[in-house]
């Protein structure tokens, strides 16, 4: 704000550094380093799904090299809430970096039951904390704040440093009439802006959205009249995490005489999670088991399930074509997909729509037919927040650049000076001290670490240029036996191809280029090393079949020598 609205807060002694490894400029990995002289706290650890072009990656995450420079001044993980773009990286990170980690009951019981499949529950220290509660890591005082977003148990956050009060909003909405728990808690907000916020990093996600984001409230309003009018069996598919609106559906399968079936691991660890922990509420016998889907007609059905943004491998995509091994499609089935796309998954939600279709379902997705709201604060509840906190500097997070761009007009609009407010990508380095913000000349390595299998691959760039090239134009084998002392070929070459031409256009070719392998390996000397044999072969073959095909396939040479 303007100086004449609200007095900016005094800025104490010290250095204060905001680190983005994740979350900036892109939708989800999100991690945000805050250094405040010598202990650093780190702000969420996620995950981010790969994109088309990553071939075979199965998640990104972020790049942790600053942090693990700085490992002895790390004091802990605090987490805002437990959605996978904040807690997902988690798993592979914290064997690297063995910090104790703090976050509200449902955030830490998913993230336990991730720690659990892979063998790390009993090795990392956790810590559950409740909304209002204040944990003092070193000279860094972090504060949870209750908010609202489309998970329960979200909180925004406050760290209290030497320099003065950093705001982080988390993931939010202003859901006044949330599905679990109580509204958010603008009023601490509100005190703490008179106290005097130094700076606040607040969601972009919606900030292209105009007004104010509906209601959790209103799916359930958009999914009664459907489970009405479905006579059917009902699928619908959503987040895994969204316990609001499994609760929503659990409970209109009950209002109208349906049970419902949890498909999907994952999903079905989290409804059980949210069970235990008193966040998810199902009347007893709602809830079957695959066996009793024989004993009940189409109308008393409803099948819950991951896959609503597409994802290759989950159970929407495999029952749309035909290969779940539990769900088959039925004529007059309902599928209702509860999420909008995420950016960069539209083909993927699409491809399986049209699939649902060429099988007879009808089809309801996204807000267009109020069967989901995001949660996500639209503008008008951003300029909220920004004149609830009156923070000194603005940094906006969490979105792609156009949406941090647009949120720091909106930061501009309501009164925070042109020169306070910072959008900024992954890896700038800003520093806050009594001068004013800046951004740093250095830079922290902020690149995408990929996790393909169980392998995480920090040089994975080579792996997936490889993999395209693949893709792109397939692979060629050549396989040539030589007898050591002479450089005689005694075997082959034997060529063997996938991906590159059609195998009844390939004899004449292949006998042609036999005969260029022979004459190349006939200029080499007998005693040279195979290295040298194999850049020869490969060099040559792939001169001479780019002149025949125009195609560039990866050429493997394997020498044996006898």
């Amino acid at each position: 704000m303007t100086d004449g609205l609200s007095a900016p807060p005094a800025v104490g002694g010290g250095r204060l550094s905001l680190v983005p490894l994740g979350g900036v400029g892109e939708i989800g990995r999100n991690l945000m380093a805050v250094e405040c002289n010598d202990d650093i706290v780190v702000v969420d650890a996620g995950l981010m799904f790969p994109e088309q072009e990553m071939l075979g990656i199965d998640l990104v995450i972020p790049d942790i090299t600053w942090l693990l420079d700085r490992a002895q001044r790390v004091r802990g993980i605090v987490l805002t809430h437990g959605h996978e773009d904040h807690i997902g990286g988690l798993p592979y990170i914290l064997p690297r970096l063995p910090v104790p980690v703090y976050g509200t009951s449902l955030t830490l019981g998913f993230l336990r039951s991730k720690l659990k499949e892979h063998g790390l529950l009993d090795a990392t220290e956790t810590h559950v904390v409740r909304p209002g509660d204040t944990v003092q890591l070193g000279g860094i005082a972090v504060e949870w704040i209750h908010t609202t977003h489309s998970i329960p148990d979200a909180c925004a956050l406050a760290l209290h440093t030497a320099l003065g009060t950093i705001v982080h909003s988390g993931d939010f909405k202003l859901d006044h009439t949330p599905i679990n728990g109580e509204p958010p808690n603008l009023a601490r907000l509100a005190r703490l802006g008179d106290e005097g916020v130094l700076l606040l990093l607040s969601d972009s996600t919606n900030a292209e959205s105009e007004g104010i984001t509906p209601s959790e409230r209103t799916v359930g309003e958009g999914l009664s009249p459907i489970f009405s009018s479905s006579p059917g069996r009902i699928l619908m598919a959503t987040f895994a995490s969204n316990i609001s609106r499994l609760q929503q559906a659990f409970d209109c399968a009950e209002a109208h005489g349906r049970r419902s079936l949890v498909v999907g691991r994952s999903m079905l660890n989290n409804v059980t999670t949210a069970q235990e922990l008193g966040f998810l509420r199902v009347a007893g016998g709602s809830l079957i088991w695959p066996r009793q889907l024989d004993g009940l007609t189409p109308d008393k059905v409803l099948i819950v399930c991951t896959g609503a943004q597409g994802e290759p491998l989950s159970a929407l995509t495999r029952i749309a074509a035909g290969e779940h091994p539990i769900v088959q499609l039925q004529r007059g089935d309902t599928v209702i997909i509860s999420a909008n796309p995420i950016p960069g998954n539209e083909e993927l939600v699409h491809r399986t729509i049209n699939n649902l279709y060429r099988q007879g379902s009808r089809v309801f997705h996204s807000s267009r037919h109020k069967v989901h709201a995001s949660g996500h604060a639209s503008r008008e509840e951003l300029k909220l927040l920004m004149t609830l906190v009156r923070p000194r500097y603005f940094v906006p997070v969490h979105g792609e650049y156009r949406h941090l761009a647009i949120h720091s007009e909106l930061a501009k609009a309501v009164g925070i000076p042109a020169e306070r407010v910072l959008p900024i990508d992954n890896g700038t380095i800003i520093e806050v001290d009594a001068e004013g913000i800046r951004r740093t000349t250095l830079r922290a390595p902020a690149g995408y670490v990929y996790v393909d299998g169980l392998e995480i691959e920090e040089a994975g760039d080579v792996v997936l240029r490889d993999r395209r090239h693949l893709a792109q134009d397939g692979v060629l084998i050549v396989v040539l036996t030589v007898e050591r002392s002479t450089g005689m070929v005694v075997g082959g070459p034997d060529l063997v191809s996938r991906g590159f031409i059609d195998e009844s256009s390939t004899e004449s070719l292949f006998d042609e280029a036999r005969a260029h392998v022979l004459e190349l390996v006939s200029r080499l000397r007998p005693d040279s090393e195979w290295s040298v044999w194999q850049a020869a072969i490969h060099e040559g073959l792939a001169r001479f079949l780019y002149r025949r095909t125009h195609r560039r396939p990866m050429i493997l040479p394997v020498i044996t020598e006898v």
